[in-house]
């Protein structure tokens, strides 16, 4: 697992996050829940790069 694709993953989670607050302000399900879907997708690139990385060293 690279550094960029760490940073990139969080800043996908940081954004996903950051949407995800804005609809609950607002009041927009449908962002909220956009915000939601980026968190959630950037969280499991990050375990997968873990998984994958684990198998590549041993």
């Amino acid at each position: 697992m690279g550094l960029g694709d760490r940073i990139h993953n969080a800043a996908e989670r940081l954004h996903g996050k950051g949407k995800k607050a804005a609809g609950e302000v607002t009041g927009n399900d449908r962002m909220r829940a956009e915000g939601k879907a980026r968190a959630v997708r950037a969280d499991l690139k990050q375990a997968g790069e873990r998984i994958r990385h684990a198998f590549k060293r041993h």
